[in-house]
């Protein structure tokens, strides 16, 4: 049997992703399978995508609830990369025919107007770099069945990341109290759930802050012009064909996403 490595993982999780099929947890059958391996196969697997013709264009970060961090028995979120590809324009449905199981959660994304690199950064320098605050979602679509995983499994998963949708609307960091900015959270005009930014880390803030230095103990640097997908405001919902989600902000908007 092929001995487990990096390049086995990557391998693996990349073949799930093309075929559309998922799998049980890496770490079930690799032992030595920890948190370092699992940010290198993640690095490795992003740039597999962009040798094959995708662009970096920002960050995600997963597990920003302090409940599901307890859960998983870490005190931090863990980040993860966006692409080009990754991106779902407006009235765009998701392709479903691609996607294996997408569940959709709805968040505040920032954009950046100046690179941030850590470690050392603080909330207060990190809002510094942003130079705009939009409403949106994201649909993720672990490659592990029933998104059961432990967490080098979702690390090296590049944290289930599937589409992403940005609202309409941009706002000045300067001009929102995003701790008290609220979400609804609606499917087929159902509202099944609603949230607050203080839901990520107490503050979106403090997410682009663990990010920025999370990626500089790792060699890595937010730029100018990147995306950053905060974490998930609330439970994801899943995305069934003809259904649609719907995410709406207090001053950022509203959008939403159908499965196609």
């Amino acid at each position: 049997m092929r001995q487990w490595t990096v390049d086995r993982v990557v391998d693996e999780l990349s073949a799930a992703e093309a075929e559309r099929r998922d799998r049980g947890p890496i770490t079930d059958e690799y032992p030595d399978f920890d948190l370092a391996t699992a940010y290198l196969a993640q690095d490795r697997l992003i740039e597999r995508k962009v040798a094959s013709g995708e662009t970096i264009i920002g960050v995600k970060l997963g597990l920003t609830s302090r409940a599901k961090q307890t859960r998983m028995g870490i005190d931090a979120p863990l980040t993860a990369w966006l692409t080009d590809a990754m991106v779902l324009p407006a009235g765009e449905p998701a392709p479903m025919a691609r996607l294996i199981h997408p569940r959709v959660e709805p968040e505040i994304v920032f954009v950046l107007g100046e690179d941030l690199a850590g470690p050392g950064v603080t909330a207060a320098r990190a809002m510094q770099a942003v130079e705009y605050v939009y409403g949106g979602y994201e649909v993720i679509d672990s490659r592990y069945q029933d998104f059961k995983f432990k967490l080098p499994d979702v690390v090296a998963d590049n944290a289930s990341a599937g589409r992403f949708g940005i609202g309409p609307v941009a706002r000045s960091p300067h001009d929102i109290d995003l701790a008290v900015e609220a979400c609804l959270l609606d499917v087929d005009g159902e509202i099944v759930d609603t949230a607050t930014g203080a839901a990520v880390q107490g503050h979106p803030a403090e997410a682009l802050a663990l990010a920025a230095n999370g990626l500089g103990r790792r060699g890595h640097r937010l730029k100018a012009g990147w995306i950053v997908l905060t974490g998930g405001m609330t439970d994801a919902v899943f995305l069934n064909p003809g259904s649609t989600v719907s995410v709406h902000f207090t001053n950022l908007g509203s959008t939403s996403v159908s499965g196609g």
